[in-house]
């Protein structure tokens, strides 16, 4: 679909470039000839990553080890970046979220969303952004949100309000930034199983299963989608998409609210075998890292 070399002289960040979707589409950048840049919490990953990035594809991954919770730590990240090379585009895909019946969120448990997902997104957005208007640059930013930023989800909160606040933030400044040759846009994937998503957000489901059996074309997404997607949004295909929030979920989203409404039959067990789960993952996750 795309030319060998179609990103070749860009340099691209990744937010949460480490695992997941952040490394699939960092992946495919590459592959194209970009420069590419991945920051996460957890350095160690995102150099592990890097590596095996480097060695299956060729080119130059940036490893950052930087919690994008912290203002300061980003834009000391970001102007690291600038002073070696300007970034062409960033992606926005830094992401945290549980489920959780909203009266037993704690504001410990809402930070923990709204501070990864609202705030980091906006501090990387700001810090890259401005030095795009300051060095009289054009530039892109895909954010990967959700397509409950259209219609809401429960059990989800903290994440239904911090994807939509990004969804208002793509809107916001295009409008704004248009102007300088910056576009932003949102990518809101319906499920493609990922090791996170199924161990916080659907612990104890098959991956994929309920999406398979309710989506109208009967098949969760993929990562080749995905990355596809995202290309072509910074590849110059289309200049004119501005502020746009495209869903990519089969429908299903406009078939069945592609949230998690169904979980209101779960019961008192329920809720606390997933609870309980999630939080055994979690000490496992910090076992690991040490």
């Amino acid at each position: 679909m795309f030319t060998p070399h179609l990103l070749t002289g860009r340099n691209i960040l990744v937010t949460g470039g480490g695992t997941g979707l952040g490394k699939a589409m960092a992946a495919r950048f590459l592959s194209l000839g970009a420069d590419v840049h991945i920051c996460g919490r957890r350095k160690g990953v995102c150099d592990e990553t890097a590596a095996e990035l480097m060695k299956s594809h060729g080119g130059r991954v940036t490893s950052h080890g930087v919690d994008i919770r912290d203002s300061a730590a980003v834009d000391a990240m970001v102007d690291g970046i600038f002073a070696e090379k300007p970034l062409t585009d960033l992606i926005n895909n830094a992401a945290g979220n549980f489920i959780s019946r909203t009266q037993d969120l704690t504001p410990r448990g809402f930070d923990a969303v709204a501070n990864i997902v609202m705030h980091g997104t906006f501090y990387v957005t700001h810090a890259v952004g401005r030095r795009w208007i300051a060095g009289q640059q054009r530039g892109n930013v895909v954010s990967i949100v959700v397509t409950w930023v259209r219609n809401g989800s429960p059990y989800v909160v903290p994440s239904a309000m911090s994807k939509s606040a990004i969804h208002a933030m793509t809107m916001s400044l295009a409008t704004e930034w248009g102007r300088y040759g910056i576009r932003l846009n949102a990518i809101a994937p319906g499920e493609i199983p990922t090791e996170g998503m199924s161990k916080r957000i659907k612990p104890g489901d098959e991956a994929g299963a309920k999406t398979i059996a309710h989506n109208p074309m009967g098949r969760v997404g993929s990562m080749d989608e995905l990355q596809n997607l995202a290309v072509f949004l910074i590849s110059g295909g289309c200049d004119w998409i501005n502020g746009e929030t495209i869903a990519m979920d089969g429908a299903q989203a406009l078939a069945m609210g592609g949230n998690f409404y169904g979980l209101r039959d779960w019961s008192d067990a329920d809720w606390n075998s997933a609870r309980d789960a999630i939080k055994a993952q979690n000490e496992k996750d910090r076992a690991k890292r040490g």
